[in-house]
């Protein structure tokens, strides 16, 4: 374990250091993902300011959970989206085989080999919302700040099973650029306050596809508005990931060669 991780150092750096030979290139692509994705509490500060409402939450209240959701997609960006892009080229390429050939488990290559850095700025905005969030809404207790690591990193894991889930198509469904797309409207039931959605979507939200464990329930957590049962998400959550990486592996026996 401790040699993976120093192997992993080594790629973080080395990704990085890649991204500094184009500064401005890497500067421009982290704007455009943070502008991208901090629209959504702009349009939520809008709604409220227009006397609509969220049933049940206050304005900083849903900033809050959307600053939450915001600092997990940056996070996971940096360390899983490009799990996909690699997996899908490598695939396309026929250059998978020589992946293969290497004494390492797959998924764990692309994940160690591809750190994507020009998302930094987007986890670093994420950050700054969630204070000036925190700063208003206050924080429940010290047992509401355990329960929200609890449920921020089973959030973080769906993050990650989603991305892996996306690569391990790749075997299979060649031509999936807009499998992204998708996985874009999936993670969407996460920006906002789940109970707004009906009963069925809910329960998919929490049990399926537990996107609510990336905003709401931590939000609600922090907030000390979690109900106790609810800490039991993070049971379809690490069960999420499992099934991402199972399904990862049991894809790689369809790979056919260049083009799939």
């Amino acid at each position: 374990m401790k040699r993976l991780f120093s192997i992993y150092t080594v790629c973080v750096r080395t990704a990085i250091m890649q991204v500094m030979a184009y500064r401005v290139n890497t500067l421009l692509t982290s704007i455009i993902n943070l502008v991208s994705n901090i629209l959504f509490p702009l349009v939520t500060v809008l709604i409220y300011n227009e006397g609509a409402a969220f049933p049940g939450w206050g304005l900083w209240e849903v900033v809050l959970l959307q600053s939450i959701f915001t600092i997990s997609i940056g996070l996971s960006n940096m360390l899983f989206v490009d799990v996909f892009w690699g997996t899908s080229s490598s695939v396309q390429e026929g250059t998978f085989e020589v992946v293969l050939l290497k004494p390492l488990n797959p998924l764990l290559f692309f994940i160690m080999t591809h750190f994507a850095p020009e998302s930094f700025g987007l986890f670093i905005g994420g950050g700054v919302m969630f204070g000036v969030a925190i700063a208003h809404t206050g924080v429940a207790s010290i047992l509401a700040v355990m329960q929200f690591v609890l449920l921020f990193v089973s959030g973080f894991a769906v993050m990650a099973a989603i991305y892996i889930i996306m690569a391990a198509t790749s075997f299979k469904w060649v031509g999936n650029s807009r499998i992204p797309d998708i996985a874009e409207s999936v993670k969407t039931f996460g920006k906002y306050p789940v109970n707004i959605f009906p009963k069925a979507i809910q329960a998919v939200a929490a049990f399926v596809i537990p996107v609510s464990a990336v905003g709401f329930f931590p939000a609600q957590a922090l907030l000390g508005e979690l109900e106790p049962l609810n800490l039991l998400v993070a049971v379809p959550c690490v069960l999420f990931l499992l099934f991402g990486i199972w399904l990862y592996g049991r894809m790689i026996k369809h790979y056919e060669g260049v083009g799939g």
